[in-house]
């Protein structure tokens, strides 16, 4: 098939394509869903199938096809090549791709069991272990369990002789329970809400999770929560667990400073960005100690590759250091409106879609203090964590969160626990006011499988690696 491609890119070139490259992607998934110590869902399938792009007099045309044959790639490049031609009679500022070299490489994630060879039976075993404990708690009404694994199999060629093969390992889970009693309902979910917490890692990774460990402790909590008294309103000093943080992390700043929201071309979906041009460098997002790196190459986080579906090899950059903003995540054709290479970010959720700017791993950096000498230093407040809802404006500035539980705190130690906590801020005002962060003894790498985007849209894997944090003069409660 390498032969053909060449040939064809040959022939694209022949026709006046500056630049072609192509993805061959083949795709295995598996999940496994429990509901009160029954299953609820299981599914496994493949897809596979092919992408090419054609740059042609600044123009782009791209098409993709599910039949991987000699004969379909032939169609399919000239088709891209014909909407490319088509488009480039109306482009008003010629797209242009920043330099990259022509890398020859293989990568597959390091993995210790293959999670497509570990039985139904284990799956459900641990699933149903964990609703058994649950269920051992008097007051829970429903229970609920959730494995998923991925193998995807990426190969890119590119007209400058690039050569990559990687397989991508991906595995993850979580449990939930409900409890329902005098007129209210209230839930609790481990590792984290939604969908659990997952990273690039093999079967391993569930095994570590402890969700068997937790699932009578976030039971107890879900039946107190029926009895807990609301959040009080006011201003009031927060420490944020890691998951929450996690996600005021991605949505605060990983969206913030893709580069393609920032130049406009990002704003019908989900918006822009506050974080313009103009602020890069010499903005203050936040406090002195509010250090944010994107890091591709960490192990294990679901944001972490070799190479983007660009071909440019994954990176570590500082985002935001000492509070000062400094950098935006780039795509090639991004890049190059500001003159400078990639930094590794362009991905696709799949063959059928169109590489765009997306997170990889953007994480919080540790702090001095554990986190029982930050309860310590804390005379009067609330510990947060486990996200219920979340929304933040077209800018990514005005932000509201709501999680499942909080506790609070006096003279330094963790009291009574309050339901259905909620705050909001502004995004500098709030990154401001953190006057301090956990060290990386309480570091977790919190993984999101579902991060939405792009026009048609797009699904996308990423991850934040945070600890808890304290944020002082935070407004939380309902007005």
């Amino acid at each position: 098939m390498k032969s053909v491609i060449e040939d064809v890119f040959r022939h694209l070139k022949n026709g006046g394509a500056s630049y072609s490259d192509i993805r061959i992607i083949n795709m295995s998934e598996e999940g496994v869903a429990t509901n009160n110590v029954k299953v609820d869902n299981y599914s496994i399938s493949t897809d596979e199938g092919f992408g090419i792009r054609v740059f042609y007099n600044g123009a782009m045309g791209f098409a993709s096809s599910n039949l991987v044959t000699e004969a379909e790639i032939r169609r399919v490049a000239d088709f891209a090549f014909s909407i490319a031609k088509a488009s480039a009679l109306t482009v008003d500022k010629p797209a242009k791709l920043a330099p990259c070299e022509a890398i020859k490489d293989k990568y597959t994630t390091a993995i210790e069991i293959d999670p497509f060879k570990v039985s139904l039976d284990e799956k459900l075993g641990l699933l149903f272990d964990c609703e058994d404990l649950m269920k051992s708690v008097k007051g829970v009404s429903m229970t609920k369990g959730f494995l998923k694994f991925w193998k995807t199999d990426k190969k890119f060629y590119s007209s400058d002789g690039a050569d990559i093969e990687q397989t991508i390992y991906e595995s993850g889970g979580g449990i939930e329970c409900y409890s329902i009693a005098n007129g209210d309902f209230q839930k609790r979910s481990f590792p984290n809400s939604f969908r659990g917490n997952y990273g690039t890692a093999g079967f391993e990774y569930i095994k570590k999770l402890g969700l068997k460990e937790n699932s009578e402790r976030i039971a107890r909590e879900c039946v107190a929560l029926i009895d807990a008294p609301q959040m009080p309103s006011g201003l009031a000093t927060l420490i944020i667990g890691g998951s929450q943080l996690g996600l005021q992390v991605h949505e605060s700043c990983g969206h913030a400073v893709e580069l393609d929201r920032v130049l406009g071309l990002e704003a019908s979906y989900a918006g822009t960005s506050f974080l313009t041009l103009d602020k890069r460098g010499n903005f203050k997002y936040g406090s002195k100690i509010v250090n944010l790196i994107a890091d591709a190459t960490i192990p294990g986080g679901l944001g972490s590759f070799k190479y983007d579906d660009e071909g440019v090899p994954a990176q570590r950059i500082e985002i935001v250091k000492d509070g000062i903003f400094l950098n935006y995540l780039s795509s090639r054709d991004t890049a190059a409106c500001l003159n400078e290479a990639s930094n590794g970010t362009a991905r696709a959720d799949g063959w059928a879609r169109i590489p765009i700017v997306r997170m990889t791993n953007v994480n919080l950096e540790p702090g001095e203090p554990s986190f029982d000498e930050l309860i310590a230093d804390t005379k009067d407040g609330y510990y947060i964590d486990t996200n219920t809802s979340w929304s933040i404006d077209d800018k990514r500035i005005n932000f509201q969160f709501g999680c499942e539980i909080a506790w609070e705190i006096k003279d330094g130690k963790l009291g009574k626990i309050f339901k259905n906590p909620t705050y909001y801020g502004i995004t500098p005002e709030f990154w401001g006011n953190c006057d301090a962060i956990c060290n990386k003894d309480h570091q977790l790498i919190w993984g999101t499988p579902n991060c939405g985007k792009g026009e048609p849209g797009q699904t996308m894997h990423v991850a934040h690696r945070t600890s808890p944090a304290r944020f002082r003069n935070v407004r939380v409660g309902v007005k």
